[in-house]
């Protein structure tokens, strides 16, 4: 499919436009790569960053793990499934022609490209829905790459981007089904869509149905053709989706076996707001963006009033865009158009779709001519109205008021100026029809063409702006209230480069893993930094995973979704991290003050990848409330002293007893300048042991009092409903075994019972020993594929220290494969003492299916490309030769 000439101008100018508008925003909120301020906030700085890092490092080699599994994250965890939602769209491949150092730049590029290429083929789609002016096409085709979704939602959100561009090209798919052409194409683009990101290619798949009913309704064609239509579309979408079932099979799956995070109740916001978002520069983290542009909102609102563009498509097209914006605030179709599953954080993911249907109505208004001044009349009084209704939302500020009217003037000024090029081309035309051929001629065109040229210009040039003007100011504001209101990181600098600089020095994998650290930077820094540690942040993290290291002591965010690295000497031997890099505070998070040290390693001796265990082991009790407890029952020993605690107030009276979060004691916030009246912990364990702290309902900070303390200040993290705060080390019991925690609350607080734990280092000596002795004496990794030496006649329960997520399927010796056992949540196979090897292989759930699918519809593909061919063959007479 190669565009003509005007469709290429205008896809080109509104890919061009759309680069220029999101660099200019950038420029005006001095945010990265134009200004100092970062643009890496929630999951974009959590999430896609590493993500995409962690592909620059599979492609070239340096990665541990591969396609199946993530060696680096999660203590080992399920690859295919994060691909599939993060990393597969075409796109992401150019994060390998950056520098590693460079990934910022990368994903920001990527962001201008994928936008750049939604409203190129957006302005292709209106052209081949009506023919109109190309350039006409690539304003509004820009319109829809920067919608308020796009600027507001998905400029953090990447891999969304996707979804954009599937929507037209989808709609594009419709109309070559609809002429039954390009029946190979339809049905690839339709499996690029969906393998690109699944998720929205759903939404656009819906959208993209929805305009191929309309346009049928619409269409002057006998029923059966209608139907044989519809029945082709079914079959090349059904086709282009079981090519992706591969990968969207596995992402699937993977959702089911993954933690369930915090899903909430959703509630439909006002009607002011939904309005408020059609204007420009306004923003709010939990409403639909569907800021079009004026030029387009006035379009789209003119539409019924233009008494040149039929009744039917007047009705259609204004219909369309309300029902689904009303569908949007209606639980059961929000819940269609989010795969029947309410999403985390924002609520209107497919708003996108509002948008892309007022575009392609504004372009239905423009196409049949321009609107004449009694449709631009309506217009402008419904778009007052609007703006009347939306000024008693909260979301429209007061800078909203000159960009609003800015940009309507320059739109409305555009396109009465466009509406009286139709006047001069029927003026040139009367005049030139009543002149005699030869110089008569040429003068009615001198006098008639220049000032239509002229007018065009200029119409295109007020457009142009408007559109410019409202989209950068849209985008602008949007990054600069996405840093008040969200988290934010910052850019790759000194800090992550000395941090991968150390996990680098220390690696020593697969014998035994390297932390990056507690003091984390973003959510997944095994990812962005290397090593191999706990921490892990996905939409696809296991809840076994989450569960055991719940169990034993870990903290998270995003509802469990976001596991924290464990800073423990136990979980440190069970789990094989023989290095931990340690990084003092970020200063870009202004938590707390740097105490000027800077990135260093300590090193643990531990065990190999794979132990075994006695026979019984995995049968004793499962885990309970206490983490220390269960930290034993891995290890398989008694290594803590849990003693009993007096918790008293800042006043020294008794605190009072816990309402929620289990048995404990209530703790209160403390004032500021409230340090001399802190609440404090007191136990007796054995001198000498190491004093850990378990609060996961506690925010704020705990010091042990004394010389013993060696500076250790715990930090503590954690609200009611999406984080919950690690176990942290406070330092060593003085001689006289008594121990006193200072804390400081920051909110209202819990201390549970049994919140101190003392560890003998002695004993937890003696026991790594004794599992190195026994355990593997050689273990290599590749991807999804672990094997491990045993010493002749083990028995019991060999143990590999990664989480037993589904997928998991292990040979001791020369045995078949079955699937792994669970020993406390890890990957275990049990031993007779005959076997010397074992093997471990991971699968993820659903590839499979997902391979039969995609066989069963390339096959049913190459039938569809060759039926015309064998058809033709049967019609064609035969020769008979004498």
């Amino acid at each position: 499919m190669r565009p003509s000439g005007p469709r290429r101008a205008a896809a080109l100018l509104a890919a061009a436009l759309t680069v220029t508008v999101l660099c200019a925003a950038s420029a005006v909120a001095r945010s990265y790569p134009f200004g100092p301020r970062t643009r890496s906030v929630n999951d974009l700085g959590n999430q896609y960053l590493p993500f995409h890092a962690h592909l620059w490092d599979l492609l070239h080699g340096r990665a541990d793990g591969g396609l199946l599994v993530n060696w680096q994250s999660g203590f080992g965890t399920s690859f295919l499934p994060d691909f599939g939602t993060y990393l597969s769209s075409p796109f992401a491949l150019l994060v390998g022609v950056f520098p590693r150092d460079g990934i910022d730049l990368a994903v920001y590029v990527i962001t201008l490209a994928k936008s750049a290429c939604a409203g190129a083929v957006m302005a292709l789609l209106l052209l081949a829905l009506r023919p109109g002016r190309w350039w006409a096409a690539g304003l509004l085709g820009a319109s829809y790459a920067l919608c308020g979704w796009s600027v507001a939602d998905a400029a953090y959100n990447p891999m969304w981007l996707d979804g954009l561009i599937a929507l037209p090209l989808l709609c594009l798919v419709g109309e070559w089904t609809l002429r039954d052409r390009r029946r190979v194409l339809s049905v690839l683009v339709v499996a690029l869509a969906w393998i690109a990101n699944f998720y929205t290619a759903y939404m656009a798949t819906l959208a993209a149905c929805l305009v191929l009913a309309l346009r049928l309704l619409l269409a002057d064609l006998p029923r059966r053709r209608k139907l044989a239509a519809a029945v082709r579309a079914a079959v090349r979408f059904g086709l282009g989706v079981g090519l992706a079932a591969p990968l969207v099979t596995v992402v699937y799956f993977g959702t089911r076996h993954a933690s369930p995070g915090r899903f909430t109740h959703f509630a439909p916001v006002s009607g002011e707001d939904v309005l408020a978002r059609l204007l420009p520069a306004t923003y709010s983290f939990g409403s639909p963006a569907v800021f079009v542009g004026t030029t387009a909102l006035l379009l789209a609102l003119a539409l019924p009033f233009h008494r040149a563009a039929p009744r039917g498509v007047r009705a259609g097209w204004t219909l369309l865009p309300v029902a689904v914006t009303v569908s949007m605030q209606w639980e059961p179709t929000h819940l269609a158009w989010h795969a029947f599953t309410t999403p985390q954080g924002s609520s209107y993911r497919e708003a996108f779709v509002v948008c892309a249907l007022l575009v392609i109505a504004a372009w239905h208004a423009l196409s049949y001519g321009p609107p004449d001044r009694r449709a631009l009349g309506a217009a402008s009084a419904l778009l007052v109205l609007l703006a009347a209704v939306a000024s008693r939302s909260g979301l429209v500020r007061s800078f909203v008021w000159p960009v609003l009217l800015a940009g309507a003037l320059a739109a409305l000024a555009g396109l009465v100026l466009l509406g009286r090029t139709a006047g001069c081309r029927a003026h040139s035309g009367r005049a030139h029809s009543g002149r005699a051929d030869g110089d008569q001629s040429d003068k009615g065109r001198s006098d008639g063409g220049r000032p239509r040229t002229l007018l065009v210009a200029c119409a295109a040039a007020l457009l142009v702006a408007a559109q410019f003007g409202e989209a950068t100011a849209t985008s602008a504001v949007a990054a600069r209230l996405r840093l008040v209101s969200m988290d934010d990181y910052a850019p790759w600098g000194a800090r992550q480069e000395s941090q991968r600089a150390a996990a680098s020095q220390a690696d020593g994998w697969p014998r035994y893993r390297t932390d990056p650290g507690r003091e984390q930077t973003v959510g997944n820094d095994p990812m962005m930094v290397g090593g191999q540690g706990a921490q892990y942040y996905s939409s696809h993290t296991s809840a076994v995973l989450s569960s055991t290291l719940t169990a034993l002591g870990g903290g998270w965010t995003s509802g469990g979704r976001s596991l924290q690295s464990l800073d423990n000497a136990v979980t440190d031997v069970v789990f094989s991290v023989g290095a931990r890099v340690h990084s003092p505070p970020d200063p870009h998070q202004n938590w707390f003050p740097q105490d000027g040290s800077g990135v260093t390693v300590s090193r643990l001796r531990v065990p190999p990848l794979v132990t075994v265990r006695p026979s019984g082991a995995a049968a004793r009790a499962d885990f309970g409330v206490s983490p220390y407890r269960n930290q034993e029952l891995l290890l398989g020993s008694r290594v803590y002293t849990v003693p009993r605690l007096t918790v008293r107030t800042g006043d020294g009276k008794p605190a009072g007893p816990a309402r929620r979060w289990g048995p404990g004691r209530r703790l209160d916030a403390l004032p500021a300048g409230a340090a001399a009246r802190m609440p404090t912990i007191s136990a007796r364990c054995p001198a000498g042991s190491e004093v850990y702290l378990w609060a996961p309902h506690f925010a704020g900070t705990a010091r042990l009092s004394g010389s013993a303390a060696r500076g250790l200040t715990g930090r503590f993290r954690s609200d009611p409903l999406t984080k919950i705060a690690a176990m942290q080390r406070l330092g060593t019991v003085a001689d006289s075994g008594r121990l006193r925690v200072e804390l400081f609350p920051n909110v209202p607080g819990v201390v549970p019972d049994g919140a101190v734990g003392c560890l003998d280092t002695g004993r937890l000596r003696d026991v790594t020993a004794r599992l190195t002795a026994t355990g593997a004496t050689d273990v290599s990794v590749s991807d999804g594929t672990v094997r491990a030496h045993l010493p002749a006649g083990s028995t019991g329960v060999a143990v590999l220290a990664a989480p037993r997520i589904a997928g998991w399927r292990c040979a001791a010796g020369d045995a078949s494969a079955v699937p792994a056992g669970s020993f406390h949540g890890l990957v275990a196979v049990p031993l007779d003492g005959s076997a010397t090897s074992l093997t471990c292989t991971f699968r993820p759930p659903g590839l499979r299916l997902g391979l039969a699918t995609g066989a069963v519809s390339l096959l049913g593909l190459c039938l569809s490309a060759a039926a015309p061919a064998v058809r033709r063959r049967l019609r064609a007479p035969l020769r008979v030769v004498a």
